[in-house]
């Protein structure tokens, strides 16, 4: 394999898996729901999006051709995360969960 594939699929990993380390670091520091919300649907999304990446850029580079699977994961990753993120802060709207002082604005207005 080139060296730089094994560059590049590195450089991925090491990206996407600061992402994940930051989206759980988001997640356990936040104060509230709506603010701890952003943490895992972002960076996560992104972290688990580069690791994806790195996969399909090494077994597409060890035989012929792409694999659609890696491409179908990071595609249904970036499709899904960001619907179910809000589908969750709305029904924490309804429920009126309570927020941080600091978070701006108020939530059920």
């Amino acid at each position: 394999m080139p060296f730089w594939i094994e560059l590049l699929v590195s450089v991925c990993l090491i990206v996407g898996s600061l992402f994940a380390l930051v989206g759980a670091i988001g997640l356990y520091r936040l104060p509230d729901f709506y603010t701890r919300l952003h943490g895992p649907t972002k960076a996560t999304t992104l972290g688990v999006g580069g690791i994806v990446i790195a996969s399909m850029i090494f077994f597409g580079s060890r035989t012929e051709g792409l694999s659609l699977h890696e491409l179908l994961i990071t595609l249904f990753l970036f499709l899904t995360a960001p619907v179910s993120a809000h589908m969750l802060a709305k029904a924490a709207m309804q429920q009126k969960l309570p927020f941080f002082e600091r978070t701006r604005g108020k939530p059920w207005q």
